[in-house]
């Protein structure tokens, strides 16, 4: 069985076949920053197109959305951001190095062995009760020193708008994509007649002044999210059951879509100390990532929260009014949010395998995979079988994620595919000239196969089919 790779070895690969840089690393790089290489920003696009498809474009209840980064200030406001976006943060009084206290408390009771620590669960504490414990256990700094009080830092991001000095306007740059949901959504219901139950989905960058804890993906300032606002009547549908639909609709996409392990997958219900303010109920469906357990998905029932917040402070009116009872309701929701860098990173590590030799090769579903076939000529110095090979890989590459590939040797060619992921590689050689056959070889098992080339597309969406 394979073991679970470490989290060096997947930003090692990641950065050696362009699936992820730190940004701007000529300049030293940019804490917790990271761009998509060309080979990670295909990978990156057919998650959220797979996303899309599964949970927007097949839907007849779910309507697409693209809002805006900025919005006007008053929305933060009003969603409860400006007041309560909070991480408790603590500093080192030498360094002046700041750290979430939460995750400072969690690192040192992994070494603790004291009887009265081992049932402390960090997620219940207030920030006035990890202050307590800081203080008592003389917790220190990753390096060594004193710690301040906890204090509740703001995460969300402040510009501002406006040319001339002074008359400016301060904005923010939003911290999720719902609340341009909840915004447009009488624009939505008006423009679309939807009727209740439906959802309005989006995918699109968020922004978090977090205090970041060196996760490679997991937890970045600039970050993408896949999230759905589904908006329901409650007094039709009780909102246990649509949560449980939702989840088993999230679960069932993550293991059939995109070749998950079940057993590296949980849920875990929130506790009432670190449920968001909006929330009534939220639950992370956990994967094991290389630093262990953590939320890949959550999902809250944010009851009418939002609507109602957003009714009293711009004094519009967003109820939905039922058609055929003609009766008003502020409609709740149940929201599930999806970081689509966090589903990328789980996707590398659970693909991420070694054979009996030792040969490294991602695992992934040629759904997904970033090329789906690579064509070879056997030598690259021969015009004949580069010609083709050319030939082939145009047959192919309107209907598959296709690359051509005549650089090193086969080997090295073959190297290269496997750490990409791509399931098959199509090898033309002199038997191709005489005979019209190719070698085809998949790349889990190495196995190889002679197919003649009027049969490789059908023998491509054979095997990807199955």
């Amino acid at each position: 069985m394979n073991q679970a790779p470490t989290l060096d070895e997947i930003t090692s690969l990641a950065k050696r076949r362009g699936f992820v840089f730190p940004t701007s690393e000529i300049y030293g790089g940019l804490t917790s920053s990271y761009d998509y290489g060309p080979i990670g920003s295909v990978l990156l696009k057919n998650i959220k197109d797979i996303w899309w498809k599964e949970f927007i474009t097949n839907r007849d209840d779910m309507y697409g959305l693209d809002s805006q980064i900025l919005l006007n200030p008053e929305t933060w406001v009003a969603s409860g951001h400006v007041n309560s976006f909070t991480d408790p943060l603590v500093e080192d009084k030498k360094t002046n190095l700041r750290y979430r206290a939460d995750h400072i408390i969690k690192n040192w009771l992994k070494n603790q062995n004291k009887p009265e620590l081992k049932d402390i669960d960090v997620n219940q504490l207030s920030t006035l009760e990890m202050g307590q414990l800081i203080e008592q256990y003389q917790i220190k700094s990753p390096d060594g020193n004193e710690l301040t009080k906890p204090k509740d830092f703001n995460i969300l991001f402040e510009t501002a708008i406006g040319s001339i000095a002074g008359q400016k306007s301060i904005v923010y740059i939003r911290g999720e994509t719902a609340q341009g949901i909840f915004s447009n959504f009488k624009q939505v219901l008006n423009s679309t007649r939807a009727r209740l139950p439906f959802g309005i989905g989006q995918v699109g960058k968020s922004f978090r002044n977090e205090i970041t804890s060196g996760q490679f993906l997991f937890r970045q300032l600039e970050f993408e999210q896949a999230e759905i606002e589904y908006f329901f009547d409650p007094d039709q549908i009780k909102w246990e059951k649509l949560m449980d639909d939702w989840k088993e609709k999230m679960m069932e996409f993550v293991i059939k879509s995109l070749g998950i392990n079940q057993e590296n997958l949980r849920w875990r219900r929130h506790t009432d100390q670190e449920r968001s303010h909006y929330s009534q109920e939220t639950f992370d469906l956990d994967y094991r990532f290389p630093f262990g357990w953590d939320e890949l998905w959550g999902i809250a029932y944010r009851t009418d929260y939002d609507l109602k917040q957003h009714m009293q402070h711009s004094g519009e009116s967003l109820e939905y009014i039922d058609p055929f009872t003609h009766k008003k309701i502020i409609p709740h929701v149940i929201e599930p949010a999806v970081g689509i860098d966090r589903l990328f990173f789980m996707i590398l590590t659970e693909a991420y395998k070694k054979d009996e030799s030792g040969r490294l090769y991602l695992d992934l579903k040629p759904s997904i995979a970033s090329y789906q076939a690579a064509v070879f000529p056997l030598l690259r110095n021969k015009p004949e079988l580069v010609a083709k090979s050319r030939e082939v890989y145009q047959q192919l590459q309107p209907h598959f994620h296709t690359t051509f590939d005549d650089r090193g040797n086969i080997g090295k060619r073959y190297l290269y595919q496997d750490e990409i992921g791509t399931p098959f590689c199509i090898t033309i050689d002199f038997d191709t000239l005489k005979n019209n056959e190719v070698t085809i070889r998949e790349r889990n098992t190495t196995h190889q196969e002679t197919v003649s080339i009027d049969k490789v597309a059908q023998y491509l969406q054979t095997m990807i089919d199955s």
